[in-house]
């Protein structure tokens, strides 16, 4: 493994690690993410993989095996574990505003829910979070909506906040 890989193969560690503890509560403790060293297909040089252990089996697979909803969640995880290496390699600064384009229509019913209970506790956190999303029941979520609404002569702009108080 080259020098750049290890370094990078410890940040994706790091990553791996921060991004696990947001899983964990999305997905109802049952997966964690985890840096891999395993060579990539015909043998090539790797070092930089992941793999999701599933807690419930005990089973390690590939991150290629989840499900549409697990992939976002999984992603989303990521993102996040991302965001806080970051803020802690930066001396706690804070990243204050994430935003997360799409991916709900993936998303069951219990997935959303645990999805969007994550959000929450960013938000509840100090953070502002914006949703891209083209899904309805989103709307029926989120009390303050930004919308985009397309016409013959261009796009307007229908601002609605709902937020009791």
């Amino acid at each position: 493994m080259s020098l750049n890989s290890y370094v990078l193969a410890a940040r994706l560690e790091q990553v791996a690690v921060a991004a696990s503890e947001r899983l964990i509560g999305m997905s109802d403790g049952r997966y964690i993410l985890q840096h891999t060293d395993a060579r990539a297909a015909r043998g090539a040089k790797s070092g930089l993989g992941l793999e999701v252990v599933d807690q419930w089996t005990g089973q390690r697979r590939d991150t290629a095996t989840l499900s549409g909803g697990e992939s976002f969640m999984a992603s989303l995880a990521l993102a996040l574990g991302l965001a806080d290496v970051v803020q802690q390699e930066s001396g706690g600064v804070d990243i204050e505003t994430l935003f997360v384009d799409e991916g709900f229509g993936s998303l069951d019913e219990q997935a959303l829910e645990q999805v969007m209970d994550a959000l929450e506790g960013l938000r509840d956190g100090g953070r502002v979070v914006g949703l891209v999303s083209h899904v309805g029941e989103m709307k029926q979520r989120i009390s303050t909506q930004l919308q985009v609404v397309k016409g013959r002569n261009g796009s307007t702009l229908h601002i609605s906040d709902d937020t009791p108080g």
